[in-house]
């Protein structure tokens, strides 16, 4: 670095007088670079490296048990119908960013590299500012919009809050993480359109340095009304890899040689020639180039396609990721996706015998890819192909942990002050949400709501019987009538035996389910934080010998998406579908202002989307992998797996009725805890347990 006197002087006044350095010095100060930087405001280099445990929360071993006679021996237990070995494929619900970060530092890295590493990343993530990711769900003869939910809606709003400059800080922290998950021979796709291409692809000349391979463009037609500009007819393929040692599989990018497909260089011969006479002119096909016009992305999908991922708007044709799952990987191979929408990448990773990753922060996102995959896996049974079993995973309580204590650990001396406080804090927080007030003088009562007193239940646990006895005790004690009782979790097996015997003491306890909502101080700030009544399930178990077959009986929701208090904001003429205490109600207004409402939930059953049954819940222990004093330990919770044994779920065909009694499973022992698990058409899932003597 050699710099004149002037120079020298100039920096030292800068300094002096804390100005900004002349961008000059940027060049003369510090080494030179072929490197091109995007910059924007918020860019930060502090990348998330936090490891947080993952908590398997249910696994799908096989598409429902029907005495099925296996074939894959070697995978599958034929007594059990449970995975006996190898890679489980992982569906998990969270924020991709401390998702990629656990994985990243985590102990669930050690079991990606003994696979090889991941060889693709494909991600879509939400490009589009102005996306609307409400969807439709069917509900008898009607159509009801779910709106995203509250957690969704905090996600969108710091991916755009600030426009460009947030998505670019949200996708930039994410691409980092996420290229060292690849393999040396991995790849990634990115897929967007013309509103960021530019800026996403300057992000990962930054981050993949000068691996750039392709831009691809993927070309569709449709109506086109644009007086001041050509219609935007493509999104964008941005293909990058790890290294130059990357796969790319030369033969699967070849199609059949066609006049709609031939370069401009081939028309003579397009011209001279018939379709089947160019099948001739070379039988592998010819080279794809970066302009693919025979895939359909969003809307322009076929409705049969569209319907199978249940309406999910980030929907992409499977033909796309056949194409680039084929091209960038090999069979067996580890593929990812961190913004997995509606389960796409994962099904077709699923058909083509890849071993795949995918999360979504959207819990909607997560049951839809569920059932996308057991209907994956039911069509490979049918057609006596393998498939692999996958398991559900979050974060839960070890985010909430994380979320109080900011992922610190407080000194010794300071500790119980600093945990205190904090769970202090956190309390304030969820009463302030609830709209009750803080009191003390009990040990677990901890607000009060109008008559209605206040009981917060465990951070980092179910909330369990003991909890509520305690409860009652103290009501009991101090002449209290009626508490709400808030909890994240509940120890299954609670209800409705201790409802009944608080009771029978006068004492009226509700329970609410505290919702993910919590963890975002805006979201409480503006009041749209709602806490649910905990959802009711009620089944019978019939036995037949030794064999045993469930048969839900009830099901009871108290949900209210939309406050819908002001109907002068429903226009004449028009209806609008909201959901209130439990009911889906259709509101309508006719010209003369008059409203009218008509009820569209007729029975229990409208409300579940999707049942299943584990005959033998407790027989799988939940196993979390943790770093302690540097080496890898597997911990038992205390708690056990949901193994989903049978199931049944609602589908595109209207004409399919959702069966509410499962197959009968031999169990042979003198006793076991059957679990039922429903999910209701919001995706959200509420678990009961049953101890039955054979």
């Amino acid at each position: 670095m050699k710099l004149s006197d002037s120079e020298k002087r100039d920096l030292i006044n800068c300094i002096e007088k804390d100005i900004p350095l002349p961008e000059k010095y940027r060049f003369l100060l510090f080494e030179t670079s072929n490197q091109v930087e995007l910059k924007w405001n918020g860019k930060s280099s502090e990348i998330t490296n936090i490891v947080l445990p993952f908590q398997v929360i249910e696994q799908v071993d096989e598409p429902r048990d029907e005495n099925f006679q296996y074939f894959q021996s070697e995978l599958i237990d034929s007594q059990s119908g449970r995975q006996l070995k190898g890679w489980t494929n992982k569906l998990i619900w969270g924020d991709n960013k401390y998702i990629l970060s656990s994985i990243k530092n985590g102990p669930m890295r050690e079991e990606i590299e003994k696979q090889g590493g991941i060889k693709l990343i494909y991600i879509d993530p939400p490009f589009d500012v102005g996306a609307d990711f409400s969807m439709n769900i069917d509900i008898g003869e009607n159509s009801f919009e779910k709106q995203p939910n509250v957690i969704e809606q905090i996600a969108y709003r710091d991916t755009w809050g600030l426009g460009a400059d947030s998505f670019l800080s949200m996708i930039y922290e994410r691409l980092i993480l996420m290229k060292d998950l690849l393999a040396e021979d991995g790849s990634i796709f990115v897929h967007c359109d013309w509103r960021l291409n530019s800026s996403l692809r300057l992000i990962l000349d930054e981050i993949f340095n000068k691996n750039y391979i392709n831009e691809i463009s993927v070309c569709y037609t449709g109506p086109t009304n644009q007086k001041r500009n050509f219609p935007r007819k493509h999104d964008t393929l941005l293909y990058y890899s790890k290294t130059d040692k990357y796969i790319f599989n030369l033969e699967k990018t070849r199609v059949e040689y066609k006049k709609s497909n031939l370069s401009t260089g081939r028309t003579s011969l397009a011209g001279r020639a018939s379709d089947e006479k160019l099948l001739n002119f070379d039988k592998r096909g010819k080279q794809l180039e970066d302009y693919w016009t025979d895939i359909r992305t969003g809307s322009h999908i076929p409705k049969q396609i569209r319907e199978a991922a249940e309406g999910y708007p980030t929907l992409k044709d499977t033909k796309l990721l056949e194409r680039i799952i084929e091209v960038s990987t090999n069979k067996n191979d580890l593929i990812a996706d961190f913004f997995v929408g509606s389960g796409t990448s994962a099904v077709v990773a699923e058909k083509l015998g890849r071993k795949w990753i995918s999360s979504d922060i959207g819990k909607f996102s997560i049951h839809t890819c569920r059932k996308r995959m057991i209907n994956i896996q039911r069509q490979l049974k049918n057609e006596n192909k393998n498939w692999r079993a996958f398991e559900i995973l979050n974060l839960g309580k070890y985010q909430r942990q994380h979320f109080i204590y900011d992922g610190k650990n407080p000194t010794d001396k300071n500790k119980k002050v600093e945990i205190d406080k904090r769970e202090k804090d956190f309390e304030e927080l969820i009463l302030q949400a609830y709209k009750g007030v803080s009191i003390s003088g009990f040990g677990t009562i901890h607000g009060k709501k109008g008559s209605n007193f206040i009981s917060i239940g465990p951070i980092n646990q179910p909330l369990s019987r003991n909890h509520v006895e305690e409860v009652i005790s103290e009501c009991l004690r101090n002449n209290i009538i009626a508490v709400d009782i808030l909890g994240f979790e509940y120890e299954m097996g609670l209800f409705p035996t201790i409802q009944e015997e608080a009771k029978v003491k006068g004492l009226r306890l509700t329970y609410k389910q505290i919702p993910m909502d919590i963890f975002d101080k805006r979201a409480v700030e503006n009041n749209e934080v709602y806490f649910h009544d905990v959802a009711f399930i009620d089944f019978k178990v019939h036995k037949n010998g030794n064999k045993l077959s469930v048969e839900l009986i009830d099901f009871a929701v108290f949900y209210s998406q939309e406050c819908f208090d002001k109907d002068s904001q429903l226009q004449r003429g028009r209806s609008k579908v909201v959901v209130e205490n439990g009911e889906i109600i259709k509101r309508s207004k006719d010209m003369q202002d008059n409203i009218s409402e008509k009820l569209i939930t007729k029975s229990w059953t409208d409300w579940i989307d999707y049942w299943s049954v584990d005959f033998n819940y407790e027989s799988k222990k939940e196993i979390i992998k943790t770093s302690l004093d540097g080496e890898i330990k597997e911990i038992w919770t205390g708690n056990y797996v949901f193994e989903n044994e049978w199931q049944c779920f609602r589908t595109s065909n209207k004409g399919d009725k959702l069966e509410l009694k499962s197959v009968g499973k031999v169990i042979d022992k003198k006793s076991t805890k059957v679990a039922v698990k429903v999910i209701d058409i919001f995706g959200n899932d509420t678990m009961k347990l049953l101890e039955v003597n054979l």
